[in-house]
């Protein structure tokens, strides 16, 4: 793993995954976006510019009035990958869709005619969406796996590909960018990469309820208590399932332990 400043960078979604497994991420994840940047493209990549992209991509959104980067994770065409917004972040990346969301950005222009994807940035592709569905216990699906392409821009709703959207990630990305292309192209790769995944998956730990953060910055604390030790912060919006309660505070990690003042939250409507 390579850094620079907020930019971490891996050599492969191997080195990235062991980096992933110990990680302990407070945010409630439900789906995986996929982009491309359609530009910078591979015209731009020069196989040592990996960190200057970012900067210029992390520019970029500041000029349009974003607090940083937008997307949590980008691949490039060589099969490297970076983490470059923090995972327990919510991402800028399709409206309607990033609460919940991680997003990831590839770099390429994979619209018809464009880019052709070459075949390491292919696996590194398939294989981070693989080590996000085992992370975060996804079933890889047309739910949790998902494309801008498939979002109105105006509206934020899922339409699938109609009304206002963006091609994102390609039109020719895996055989396009329809539902129809990700169930029959993409997803059956993603779910054939979870089985090369090593590690065990979590065990499955029964959710006693989605919130979300209404504070400006909540603490996370190992303990049910204020006097307990400061984990981390969560920002205002964030999404969390609690798994366990006591008095006025709520665990909001599958195995770890971090709690938070439950006043601080607000309970998600369901049904």
């Amino acid at each position: 793993m390579r850094k620079q400043g907020k930019f971490l960078l891996f050599d492969n979604v191997a080195e990235f995954g062991v980096w992933l497994s110990g990680q302990a991420i407070s945010r409630s994840i439900k789906l995986i976006q996929n982009h491309h940047t359609w530009m910078p493209d591979y015209t731009t990549f020069k196989g040592n510019n990996h960190f200057a992209l970012l900067q210029s991509m992390e520019n970029s959104h500041i000029q349009r009035g974003f607090d940083g980067i937008g997307q949590n994770l980008t691949t490039f065409p060589d099969g490297t990958l970076a983490v470059c917004r923090a995972m327990d972040k919510i991402p800028a990346g399709i409206k309607g869709a990033n609460t919940g969301g991680v997003c990831m950005e590839h770099v390429g222009n994979f619209d018809s005619g464009k880019d052709q994807m070459r075949q390491e940035h292919r696996n590194g592709i398939i294989g981070l969406n693989a080590a996000l569905c085992h992370k975060f216990a996804l079933t890889p699906n047309l739910d949790t796996i998902v494309y801008h392409h498939w979002y109105d821009l105006d509206t934020g709703k899922r339409t699938n590909g109609t009304g206002n959207t963006k091609t994102c990630p390609g039109t020719a990305f895996f055989g396009g960018n329809t539902t129809e292309a990700a169930a029959a192209n993409f997803i059956p790769l993603v779910v054939a990469a979870l089985t090369g995944v090593a590690v065990p998956a979590p065990p499955t730990v029964l959710s006693l309820g989605s919130y979300t953060v209404n504070a400006p910055a909540l603490n996370v604390r190992t303990g049910p208590a204020a006097t307990q030790k400061l984990v981390k912060q969560l920002t205002k919006g964030i999404q969390v399932d609690a798994f366990e309660a006591s008095e006025d505070w709520l665990r909001v990690h599958s195995t770890e332990q971090h709690w938070v003042n439950k006043r601080f939250l607000t309970a998600v409507a369901t049904g």
